[in-house]
């Protein structure tokens, strides 16, 4: 058999693999707590199953458009026009079967031999395993914890040339739990103007995740840039529809056409029923949203103090999104070991900070997607057997 040479430059994203190992040893007896998958502990609130089910008994069993049907575009804008105050299109909207398909078709549009596309480091996989894999070169954008996992926006543009087809952002932040400060953000969407063929992917699927009283500052919020900005968010994460696979991107206009041709050639569509129940999470009241923000806020300030009372370990306090992405130098130990070790000896699956790209070397990260009292139980664990494992 022989397959494509490129098919060497896919990666993939570790989370994945932890929970599967994490599951194995759940099922030979373990007691595993699974502080590693970014996924939502909730079940989707009620209303939006009971859609996703009145769907499917209304008979929505067949193709729709592969821009969505209108009745979510419609609401999908009307929603961008009441959180980040913008008024845009309908057809400017894709729907997307989860948010994955919106940064690979970005990545795949732009990234070609020669190419290059710049990155957040630590940042989600997928983007430099994209970014390989269209041939393009991937430039890591360093995201440091001296800098609130933010970025230095005169570094990034120092980090442009004719090369550059595109820069991925991304805030609030995977694996990190860092927000991109607004003063950087300025700076850097005024720097662009001297690139005006360079776009930008803005990751947004975290939101409606922020904490303290601040307000998600979308990119969108920057008018000379969105004739060349694509947007993507979605339903996974704020509504725990992780498995519904729903996700929107935001297109500039031209790139429609092109757009609509890789969803053809991929997808054809997203799943009929879950469009409509995307439409009643937009629609129904949001309490819901306000109480799993509520309970992730609370696990975020547990998981804070209690990674910071370990020896060897301190921790960032996250600002939005639910991962705490704990700085282990300290302990003497390489992230990848604390991960093993955590999992195999300890039934805490947690990523190992290298999975997130070279700059996540000495982090671990933590989800707090899960019950203050299995956090609870992870670091009376973890605060136990750590001292042994330092000293070994």
């Amino acid at each position: 058999m022989t397959l494509s040479a490129k098919m060497s430059l896919l990666g993939t994203e570790t989370a994945f693999d932890v929970l599967s190992r994490a599951a194995a040893l759940a099922a030979q007896g373990r007691d595993i707590i699974n502080l590693g998958i970014g996924q939502p502990d909730f079940p989707t609130p009620a209303p939006i199953v009971e859609a996703g089910v009145q769907a499917l008994k209304d008979g929505h069993h067949g193709y729709t458009a592969p821009n969505g049907i209108p009745e979510l575009r419609d609401a999908v804008a009307e929603d961008i026009q009441n959180r980040r105050h913008v008024a845009v299109k309908p057809g400017q909207i894709m729907i997307m079967p989860g948010g994955k398909p919106t940064m690979s078709f970005a990545i795949e549009m732009f990234g070609e031999a020669g190419a290059e596309i710049l990155y957040p480091n630590p940042g989600f996989p997928i983007y430099e395993s994209m970014i390989r894999y269209s041939g393009a070169t991937p430039v890591p954008i360093p995201l440091l914890e001296e800098s609130g996992f933010s970025f230095d926006a005169n570094h990034v543009l120092s980090l442009i040339n004719e090369k550059t087809r595109l820069i991925i952002l991304n805030s609030p932040a995977n694996p990190t739990g860092g927000v991109i400060a607004k003063a950087e953000l300025e700076k850097l969407v005024t720097g662009l103007e001297r690139w005006p063929d360079v776009y930008v992917l803005s990751d947004e699927i975290y939101s409606r995740m922020v904490y303290d009283g601040e307000e998600h500052m979308s990119l969108l919020s920057f008018e000379k840039l969105r004739d060349r900005l694509i947007i993507l968010d979605g339903w996974s994460k704020t509504y725990a529809m992780t498995g519904w696979r729903l996700g929107w991107g935001l297109w500039p206009e031209h790139l429609i056409p092109e757009i609509t041709k890789l969803c053809v050639n991929y997808h054809s569509c997203v799943n009929a029923s879950a469009q409509y129940a995307g439409i009643a999470a937009l629609k129904m009241d949001q309490g819901p949203v306000d109480e799993m923000m509520s309970a992730f806020d609370e696990r975020r300030k547990l998981i804070h103090e209690r990674l910071n009372a370990l020896d060897g370990i301190r921790c960032a306090y996250p600002k939005g999104a639910f991962y705490a992405f704990a700085n282990i130098t300290g302990t003497g130990r390489s992230s990848r070991e604390i991960q093993e070790f955590l999992l195999e000896q300890e039934g805490i699956a947690t990523i190992s900070g290298t999975s997130f790209g070279v700059f996540g070397e000495g982090f671990v990260r933590f989800s707090y997607a899960n019950s203050t009292d299995n956090i609870s139980a992870a670091m009376d664990r973890l605060e136990k057997a750590l001292p042994a494992f330092i000293q070994s």
